[in-house]
């Protein structure tokens, strides 16, 4: 018998960077498991087009990353309703901005909660089964800021920091099995959000397209120039390939060289 497709749970999948991730992950020929928040109508469209676009399953879970028992009841869910997990992409995430002093602690909570707790949950949940079959492949999308800080960003900074520690002691654990976590680590990626923070930008300031993208960047990235969603999908793709089973606790910086400066 044919070994059976293999099976990817992408968190924060209905849109910008987890989509690209999940579209590069079902043109491998992998089955997806979208996750995430927006319009039911919406969310049902993006899966049917993955589905008919590449001939794959594609399954849509609800669960809330701030949850750990959601969190878990995916895994349980997605391993049920698809018959394993082979991939899981850690990718939700949430954002506010604040000084430290002046952070609302429940948005701390909150960012905590989805940004690295949601990332230990459901990597918790799925390493039996890929250590029972010795093969598996966990990519954790941390950030720039796992790397680096910027004020004003005092819980996505730490939690992001630990998505890269998480991601090392993980790599270690499984260093002598089929199984290897890595973590990519994006600068500004132009998603539909960035986009429209950028033409409010160019609205605000009567600024041309050109221009609000470069005061946007700022000298963040010295290349000018926004990453794309296929860009980290296309990363993705190959930290789950045969040719990356070497790679173990990488972090891989896709940034436009914020992080080499």
């Amino acid at each position: 018998m044919p070994e059976p497709r293999r099976v990817a749970i992408v968190t924060g999948s209905t849109s910008g960077i987890g989509l690209g991730i999940a579209a590069a992950l079902a043109a491998e020929d992998m089955d997806i498991v979208l996750n995430g928040f927006g319009d039911a109508g919406q969310i049902e469209r993006v899966r049917a087009g993955l589905a008919t676009d590449h001939g794959v399953r594609v399954a849509y879970d609800a669960a809330d990353m701030a949850k750990p028992d959601q969190v878990r009841g995916m895994v349980a869910a997605a391993t049920r309703g698809m018959g394993r997990v082979d991939v899981l992409v850690n990718n939700a995430g949430i954002q506010h901005t604040a000084s430290v002093h002046e952070f609302p602690v429940e948005r701390w909570d909150a960012i905590l909660a989805i940004n690295l707790s949601a990332v230990f949950h459901a990597t918790a949940a799925v390493l039996p089964q890929m250590i029972g079959r010795n093969w598996g492949r966990i990519v954790n999308i941390a950030s720039t800021h796992g790397l680096v800080a910027s004020v004003n960003k005092v819980a996505y900074v730490a939690a992001k920091h630990g998505v890269v520690g998480l991601t090392k002691v993980v790599a270690l654990e499984t260093a002598a099995t089929g199984v290897t976590c890595n973590a990519i680590c994006p600068g500004y990626v132009l998603t539909p959000l960035v986009q429209k923070q950028v033409d409010d930008l160019a609205a605000r300031e009567r600024l041309d397209p050109a221009a609000a993208r470069a005061r946007f960047l700022g000298d963040k990235h010295p290349s000018g120039q926004f990453a794309t969603p296929e860009q980290i999908g296309a990363l993705a793709a190959f930290l789950c390939s045969e040719d990356a089973a070497q790679m173990r606790g990488a972090t891989l910086a896709v940034d436009g060289g914020w992080t080499a400066q």
